[in-house]
């Protein structure tokens, strides 16, 4: 044997865990301070996935005790459905053990490593074992278990297992479903922007329907930190759906491995029960490109064929994927959990479409607020998140922060030396990923990966969100100045009449249309308020005309427009310009009048409406609205037919595609018979700003 050569006979396999157990950093336990906030994080990730999926509003409750020296103990409780008891070894006990992996749609965790590496490193650095106590509804006790790792094998060690009732600690009541986590390990609590007080706040911003409650003790049971937040909206996110692979995702050893796997007795049934985005025609285009006869058996293509299909995968119209995998936080709920989380004067959101990039959905959240008590001398305060979980570190490195660098804040009134980097003053950012597969730049998850596309598309939302807030600052601005002036001229001006007249001896002169003169201003006025009896959001928009000559606009305004929001009563009706835009000619407004524009609002609840954009078309400026952009516009409504076609097509394809596959089966197995297959080749192409179909 060759000097230098490891010989064969001390090669051995490495079990998993023992892999993690000597690279604990992978799993985010490289540091005493970071050790808890990891174990903190993966028990409330793994808590909201499973009230989700069992749509129960989660409550989930968190406590931190200081033992001696560098140890802590680390109690986490939820309100799930809890674990049976068949499964829970699997659970806290197996690492890569997961039902999320091999799914594609948007979940918080997909490896299946996270709350088994609590209980590895808890066992690793304190030698102590994790108290499991779960309680599934409809058992008559709760179970209570001890769990160890054995890491050469990869399961769990348990002991002391028994079956007893689960009385809480807080309420005294006995529990009926849910799950407590037990643990001790070496870890340091810390205050401050890297803190498990911080992470559970950013948390409950991009989960408004969880209620999350924090207690820390010192070593003598004194509390030294706490935090609660309560749940703002009842609404649980919508269920996501599971769906294909898309081909412009898919690299070569996939493809094999699916064709080896296949059931399906032609490639054209193939490429349309195993991808998204795959209709009859483009399967037979994909096969005709590749020069591979559509009859043929998935399990008897060659790796040499194999690339031709994965190549014209490339040259083939596709449709996008359907984006339902997606759950977004939506505008309201953005605003909403940033105003209770953050004390401010203004905000502004915006939840972008769903776009794909590499055959993988994704969608682009973007929140900012504005004044109040945040600091106006310090960077701005920057909240990432990827599928709803905070990411605590490594904001330098990750994409969401390159993304807000590259974007000039002094065009939108926040300071920024240099032109580039993070800006300064009284905001905060929270900018929010959510996929079906976030590229991270480790296994910790602490920032994302450089994608060009997703780059760019939260500059697009950075961008909206900066015109917002541009659009504030002016219409603050104008409406401060106008004030004065019109308070000035309303106040001085009928006084000196007064005074005049009387030392004159004459009546007082009519001032309106002089004051109208000096004003020479339009005026917008917008008022959101609450009708209690009919449980309606209301919008009153003034327009007042203190000009010379009289005027004619169309008023536009942005409104929460989804699937449970609707307009009840819109009297001067109008007419609907985009998603979520409304438009109203006032087609003569007279010097010196003005003219309201009221409607109300369903689906809503008192305070969820707080405020509103306000733009007009039509000659002048109006103080308090902003001259719509009518290229930006159109961008929305392309956008918006765009899917709605996509849309379209695939309901079509989803009746007609079977019965054509059908057809051909019964043509193949009677080849005698003289009927024509169903072609819906012709039905289904829309053209695609993306380069899909």
């Amino acid at each position: 044997m060759s000097e230098g050569k490891p010989s064969t006979g001390k090669q051995r396999q490495i079990a998993i865990s023992e892999f993690f157990e000597k690279n604990k950093h992978f799993l985010g336990f490289d540091s005493l301070h970071r050790a808890i906030i990891t174990a903190v994080k993966e028990s409330v990730d793994n808590s909201l996935d499973a009230c989700e999926e069992e749509r129960i509003l989660p409550e989930i409750r968190i406590e931190v005790s200081r033992l001696k020296g560098d140890r802590i103990e680390l109690i986490a409780q939820d309100n799930g459905p809890g674990i049976p008891r068949s499964s829970i070894e699997h659970v806290f006990g197996k690492f890569l053990l997961g039902s999320r992996f091999h799914a594609i749609r948007q979940t918080r965790g997909q490896q299946g490593i996270g709350i088994t590496g609590v209980v590895m490193y808890s066992q690793l650095t304190t030698g102590a074992k994790t108290r499991v106590v779960s309680k599934v509804e409809g058992d008559s006790s709760a179970v209570f278990v001890d769990l160890g790792i054995d890491t050469k094998k990869n399961r769990a060690i348990k002991s002391g297992e028994i079956r007893d009732i689960w009385i809480d600690d807080v309420t005294g009541e006995e529990v009926s479903h849910g799950l407590r986590l037990q643990t001790v390990m070496n870890a340091k609590y810390q205050r401050g922007r890297q803190s498990v007080h911080q992470y559970l706040r950013m948390t409950s911003i991009v989960n408004p329907h969880a209620t999350i409650t924090l207690t820390v003790r010192d070593r003598d049971g004194g509390i030294i930190d706490a935090g609660h937040w309560p749940r703002t909206t009842d609404n649980l996110p919508r269920v996501v759906t599971e769906i294909k692979p898309h081909p412009h995702g898919i690299h070569l050893g996939t493809l094999q491995r699916m064709l080896r796997e296949a059931e399906e007795r032609k490639m054209t049934s193939f490429l349309r029960h195993n991808f998204s985005g795959v209709s009859m025609r483009a399967a037979r285009e994909i096969l005709e490109k590749a020069g591979l006869d559509e009859s043929r058996q998935p399990r008897r293509i060659r790796a040499e064929e194999a690339q031709l299909i994965l190549d014209c995968f490339q040259k083939v119209k596709l449709l996008n994927p359907p984006t339902d995998c997606l759950s977004p936080i939506k505008d309201l709920l953005i605003k909403k959990s940033l105003s209770k989380a953050i004390d401010s004067r203004f905000a502004s959101t915006v939840t972008r479409d769903p776009q794909v990039t590499q055959g993988n959905p994704f969608q682009v959240e973007i929140g900012l607020v504005f004044g109040g008590d945040l600091a106006a001398d310090s960077p701005i305060e920057i909240l990432r998140f990827a599928n709803r979980v905070p990411l605590m570190y490594q904001q330098g490195g990750c994409l969401l922060t390159k993304a807000l660098e590259s974007i000039d804040w002094k065009r939108y009134g926040l300071e920024q030396p240099g032109g580039r980097g993070i800006p300064k003053g009284p905001a905060a950012v929270l900018i929010h990923l959510a996929s079906t597969n976030v590229q991270f730049t480790s296994e910790a998850k602490e920032a994302v990966a450089v994608n060009e596309e997703v780059l760019e598309e939260i500059r697009r939302a950075l961008l909206e969100v900066g015109r917002g807030l541009k659009n504030h600052l002016k219409k603050s601005s104008q409406r401060k100045k106008a004030q004065e002036k019109f308070e000035l001229i309303n106040v001085i001006l009928p006084e000196i009449s007064r005074k005049s007249s009387q030392l004159l001896n004459r009546e007082e002169p009519n001032l309106a249309p002089i004051i109208t003169q000096i004003m020479n201003a339009v005026f917008c006025e917008e008022e959101l308020g609450w009708d209690k009896e009919r449980g309606l959001a209301t919008c009153d928009i003034t327009v007042l005309n203190y000009t010379a000559r009289a005027r004619a606009y169309t008023i536009l305004a942005k409104w929460p427009e989804s699937d449970y929001v609707a307009m009840e009563n819109n009297p001067l009706g109008g007419r609907k310009e985009a998603h979520g835009l409304w438009a109203w000619r006032l087609d003569t407004l007279n010097p010196g009048t003005s003219a309201t524009i009221s409607f109300s609002l369903s689906g809503l609840s008192k305070g969820q409406w707080s405020d509103t954009d306000i733009f007009f078309r039509g000659n002048g400026d109006i103080i308090g609205a902003t001259k719509i952009d009518e290229k930006l516009l159109e961008e929305m409504r392309n956008r918006e037919a765009l899917s709605a076609a996509e849309e379209e097509v695939r309901k079509a394809e989803s009746g007609i595609g079977p019965l054509a596959e059908r057809a051909e089966e019964n043509l193949r197995d009677d080849p005698e018979q003289e009927s024509t297959p169903v072609d819906p080749g012709s039905l289904d192409w829309v053209p695609n700003q993306e380069g899909g179909e």
